[in-house]
């Protein structure tokens, strides 16, 4: 089992920190909101509350950021209290923050100065997923690195892939992202025509989920979207972050992306008008007469 710096407890690091507990590794944690931070010490009483993002990492093999932005990253992983500061040569730096690939870029030379492993590996399945320990974590780094990473990762993932070098992770996140996008807005056109004709949308919905036109979102949203419930998930203002990141590296890509590019204005609309914690498929709500 490995002493770990965990640092950021959102709705997703506070289960998978928990997560790491159950599955035996020691825990020191760090968040900037400190009374969550003492939450979940008051919660998991053999974890250690740290001041700082260089406390929590002291002593340990690994450290783990997962907070908001590419500047979130930088605030607690450099720095003189930053997570590099407090690591020791030949231990790991995983950065679970869904950012940009330049960011992932940053943070491998500054780890590699102090001669600690880095690898950028954003995370898929939601809070639901985070809490079943059941994510998905795409890896760009080394072997080495993800080799070493593997034992803590498994604690909160079903799945786990190293796609490539530093940089993969957060490029594969993009991809993911920007399909889902269009699926959701190509699911509510349907449901909402669906609905429209008068049809019964759960034996529709049954029918039609094991054929070609079937998905994650199709198994786990449909119904709800249908009944208009949106308060669980992935939020609009966190896709609407990462839509953000993947269409600036598409411009510096020169990549078209006008689906992406579409839905995600979509989304600026909703939030706009007070969606911005709805889930994610609140999408059929702007085709709702």
């Amino acid at each position: 089992m490995s002493a770990i710096g965990f640092i950021g407890l959102g709705a997703m690091g506070y289960p998978m920190a928990a997560n790491l507990i159950n599955n035996g590794h020691n825990l020191a944690v760090y968040n900037r909101t400190t009374d969550v931070a003492e939450r979940f010490v008051s919660d998991h009483p053999s974890a250690r509350l740290a001041t700082s993002p260089r406390d929590a990492c002291e002593g340990a093999d690994a450290g783990i950021l997962i907070v908001g932005n590419d500047d979130s990253v930088r605030a607690v992983a450099l720095g003189s209290d930053g997570a590099l500061a407090g690591l020791r040569e030949g231990t790991i730096l995983i950065d679970h923050t869904t950012a940009s690939a330049t960011i992932a870029d940053e943070l491998e030379q500054a780890a590699a100065l102090v001669g600690v492993g880095s690898l950028d590996a954003p995370v898929s399945g939601g809070e639901a997923g985070a809490q079943n320990g059941v994510l998905t974590i795409m890896c760009g780094g080394d072997e080495a690195t993800y080799e070493k990473a593997a034992p803590i990762i498994d604690a909160y993932a079903k799945t786990r892939t190293l796609i490539g070098p530093t940089g993969s992770g957060q490029r594969t996140k993009m991809v993911n992202q920007l399909a889902i996008a269009g699926l959701i807005q190509g699911l509510s056109e349907a449901l909402n025509f669906g609905v429209a004709s008068g049809l019964d949308m759960d034996k529709v919905i049954d029918t039609i989920s094991d054929g070609a036109a079937g998905s994650w979102q199709m198994t786990n949203r449909a119904k709800t979207m249908v009944d208009d419930s949106f308060d669980f998930g992935f939020a609009i203002e966190w896709m609407i972050k990462d839509l953000g990141i993947a269409l600036t590296e598409a411009g510096r890509l020169n990549t078209p992306t006008p689906i992406g590019s579409q839905v995600a204005d979509f989304y600026q609309e909703l939030a706009d008008a007070g969606e911005h914690r709805s889930d994610t498929s609140a999408l059929i709500k702007r085709l709702r007469s």
